[in-house]
């Protein structure tokens, strides 16, 4: 990885960790919600089999829903379920499905998609 590259990457990943700070802890925001549970299967075009991944989220968890993609050179990408999660919370819903392409710039053909399944547990 070349020293400009490596320096963007270093940037987004604090640039990341401020994010996760301002958006303060889950019981704060949401106390109504006991847990969360993001399951999501990874897709690349580059790939032929998708990866599995869960996510929790517990009241000492940031509320902070941006996921990673799975490319090792995207930098400003992934999937933000901020939406998706505050939309759900508001509704009092407790499951959701969707697909999300990863939001990152340059050539798409190297970044990741997601199926996602989202359970909320309510206090």
């Amino acid at each position: 990885m070349n020293n400009n590259k490596a320096s963007r990457k270093n940037a987004a990943k604090k640039e990341e960790m401020q994010e996760r700070l301002k958006a303060g802890v889950l019981s704060a925001n949401f106390p109504e919600v006991e847990s969360i549970v993001i399951s999501m299967m990874y897709s690349q075009r580059e790939i032929a089999k998708s990866i599995p991944r869960t996510v929790h989220f517990c009241p000492g968890s940031y509320a902070f829903f941006r996921i990673g993609c799975l490319n090792k050179d995207c930098v400003d990408g992934g999937f933000d379920l901020s939406q998706v999660l505050t939309s759900m919370i508001r509704n009092r819903r407790n499951a959701a499905k969707g697909k999300l392409d990863c939001e990152g710039d340059g050539a798409s053909a190297g970044h990741s998609a997601i199926d996602y399944e989202i359970t909320i547990q309510y206090q």
